[in-house]
């Protein structure tokens, strides 16, 4: 189990979510079901795999944000398939965060770079605190963490004296 949900309206949301997604044709691999010990206080959601999934569903196309994985298989090797993985990651209306894995670090830094996400975690799932944080597209209001947030509540003025 992970941590709860902000509240019981959000729980059903992301419930609704799962459903969804089993209606549109997705695969059902884990979770799905409410926690068989959910505890008396908290909104908690087990989390769910989804697999199977095609482009158009909403269960890809929208922000579950929940405890909730889809996966949209591809086929390709090569170039071909790196295409492929980033057109399918990039269709999206949304880009707060993205994640590739790879043994060979060169391609998952290639392909990182051509996400259009506001973070991109390669080979893991932590972030670097002192970084930007925001999305893409749709994602996000700005940025926040680090020095850099502060730029958001600045402005920069010159002042020149002639001396």
């Amino acid at each position: 189990m992970v941590g709860p949900l902000i509240s019981a309206a959000h729980r059903e949301r992301v419930e609704s979510y799962v459903e969804l997604g089993r209606k549109e044709g997705a695969r059902l691999v884990a979770g799905g079901e409410p926690p068989s010990s959910r505890p008396s206080r908290g909104f908690y959601v087990t989390p769910t795999l989804l697999a199977d999934c095609t482009p158009g569903m909403r269960v890809v196309r929208e922000e579950i944000f929940g405890p909730v994985v889809v996966v949209v298989p591809f086929d390709g090797e090569g170039e071909a398939a790196e295409d492929t993985a980033v057109t399918l990651a990039n269709d999206s209306d949304y880009g707060l965060l993205d994640y590739v894995w790879s043994a060979d670090v060169a391609r998952a830094f290639r392909v990182a770079r051509r996400l259009r996400a506001g973070g991109v975690g390669v080979n893991t799932i932590g972030r670097n605190m002192e970084a930007p944080f925001g999305g893409f597209k749709q994602s996000g209001v700005g940025r926040d963490c680090g020095s850099y947030a502060l730029h958001a509540y600045s402005e920069t003025q010159a002042v020149v004296w002639a001396g």
